[in-house]
Formats: C-alpha cells, structure tokens, sequence
C-alpha cells in the first residue's frame, strides 16, 4: 500500500516471514517506510538584536524552522503584516512549513512598528539578516544566500531589504562586520510606495489615507504629542518617499518576486504594479503575479498551488542546499 506523510510520499509494504521480528503479534500489520524527509527543529526565543531607549532595553525576537541535516542550506527570513501597527510573526506556518520541508532553513523575525518611526522597521530587518550570517554555522545557514518574504507590511520591508543592499545608512547595532543584504525577496501583497497605498479606490476608501491618523502616516511622521498635531503621510513627500522601495531603486537589486490579489481592498494592486514596472524598466530581474479575485491575506494565500509556486521560486533564485557541506555545532544532531 502507500502511505503519504505530510508534503513528502514515502512507500510503504507488508512484510512477509515476520513472526520474527521483536514485537510482533499474531495479526499484526507490518510495514517497512523508506523516504528522506527530514526532521525539522524549531529553536524559538532568539533575542536576535536589542533596542536600547534611556529606560529600558528591548529584546528583538525571532523563531527558526531548522531541518536537521548536514546540508549547507540557504535560509529565508519571514517578516509578519500587521497594518505597521503588529508584527504575529509566528503566523503564516503554512509557508515558512513549506519551506522548512524544501530545505531552507527558515527565521521568522519580529520587528518595531507604529509608535516607533521609519526606520526603525529597517534597521530591525537588517539586523535580523546579519544575525543570521553572523550565526550561520549555528544553523547550518550558507550564509551567501539569504532570502526574505513578507506579506502586507512585511510585504513593504521584504522589499525594502531587497531594494537597500547597499545602503549602510540603515544598518545599526550588532554584527555590523556582516554584510545585510538578501539574494531574493519575495513580496506578498506588499507596499512599494507609502504615499499611494490606495491608489486606483474609491474616493471613500482613498479618504482615511489622507488623515494623520492613518497607520503610514504614524510610521513616517510619528503621533501627534505636544506641539506636534500629527500630520498625513505626504507632508513631507519626500520623507515619505524614502519610507519605501520606490525612493531605492538606484543600484544592485537581486531577484525579486512580487504577488497581488486582484481583489485587494487594503493595499491597492498598484503598489505590486509600480515597483514591478520601475524594477523592469532598469532590467532587474523581477517577477509579478496578478493572484486574480484574491483579497488581502484570504484563503487563496494559503493554498498549496500558490505555496508551491513561492518555494519553486526561491528554490530557483537560492538554489538547493548543499549535501553534507554544513559545519554545525556539537548540538546539531539532538
């Protein structure tokens, strides 16, 4: 018979002469599995950076999906949405799962947001990357290849890591002896430019971008306090334009592949559009899927098909890992 187990088909069949074997009762079934799935680890609690304020230190968190191989393996960087305002970032275990079981090693990271002001997501981002190569022989991690992946809001840094590889303005705090740049990024209905995030709506929901209340409007300008009554995301364009891919599209970018639902009431198609149509007009190598009748983060988001499709592409721009080339730590095989 056949047995599947999890994304993995192992075959399975009874075995004949087993009145032998240790264990065996009169009546038993008794099966022999074959199949190199391996086991994947989840190391949880990573304080991967801290934020020091004048009274307190902030633990910056990740979680990591390890599969327990001595393969050098490219990882991948999960950063949650959250409308800047939170950042669930051990959600989405349909992909980062995926991946795991492709043989990436897998971080999901959180990261500031609303009250805190652009750039501070950045600057978590980036910190988070060069935890990773820093700590690379820890995981089995090939640290020349390193990818990202968000959705919504993770979707706008995803490709703000991709777009900012060398720029060091943005590189703060620890393991500044790493470099912070990606070798593909992957944005799921994602925001490419903050001043625009409803482009192509209708008036009325075009309206609660323009008030300073707006959750873009806080990332770039800050809450009003004090003298400061707040202000909309476009008092200053360009500050506003920096806070996104859009003001980066000077030099180097790797692969890139952005993915839209054409039914997206919250982040407009435009902004997977725009940067598509900016990246290719420089000849970067950019993909863009129309996910047609898809909303923002519905179910379409979580079906195999579409999963599928992102592995295959950061199999292809990442490539596999490499048999037995890691060099890990004397833990590695608990």
């Amino acid at each position: 018979m056949s047995l599947t187990l999890g994304v993995s088909a192992v075959s399975a069949q009874t075995v004949s002469s087993t009145s032998t074997l240790p264990g065996y009762a009169e009546g038993a079934e008794v099966i022999r599995l074959t199949g190199d799935r391996p086991q994947i680890d989840e190391v949880g609690g990573v304080v991967y950076a801290q934020v020091m304020t004048m009274r307190a230190n902030r633990q910056m968190r990740m979680s990591l999906l390890v599969p327990r191989t001595e393969d050098l393996k490219p990882a991948i960087l999960y950063l949650p949405g959250g409308g800047f305002m939170t950042t669930d970032y051990l959600k989405f275990q349909e992909m980062r799962s995926a991946l795991a079981q492709a043989g990436f090693v897998v971080a999901a990271a959180d990261y500031r947001v609303v009250p805190d002001v652009f750039p501070a997501p950045l600057e978590d981002g980036k910190a988070a990357v060069r935890y990773l190569r820093a700590h690379a022989a820890d995981y089995g991690i090939d640290p020349r290849r390193i990818g990202v992946i968000g959705d919504s809001a993770g979707g706008w840094l995803a490709q703000l890591l991709a777009t900012t590889g060398t720029e060091k303005a943005y590189d703060k705090g620890d393991f500044l002896d790493q470099p912070s740049d990606v070798q593909a990024a992957v944005s799921l209905y994602g925001i490419s430019d903050v001043r625009n995030i409803g482009e192509g709506f209708p008036p009325e929901l075009q309206k609660a971008h323009d008030s300073p209340a707006v959750t873009e409007a806080l990332l770039v300008n800050g809450p009003a306090f004090d003298t400061f009554a707040g202000a909309p995301v476009n008092a200053d364009p360009a500050k506003a334009l920096a806070a996104g891919s859009m003001g980066h599209l000077d030099g180097p970018k790797p692969p890139m592949l952005l993915m839209h639902g054409s039914a997206d009431r919250l982040v407009s198609p435009v902004q997977s559009r725009q940067l598509f149509e900016a990246l290719r007009a420089r000849g970067d190598q950019v993909d863009y899927v129309l996910v047609e009748g898809a909303a923002h983060g519905d179910l379409p988001w979580y079906q195999p098909d579409l999963i599928d499709r992102v592995t295959a592409w950061f199999k292809k721009s990442l490539g596999a890992p490499i048999k037995g080339a890691a060099h890990t730590g004397p833990q590695s095989n608990l």
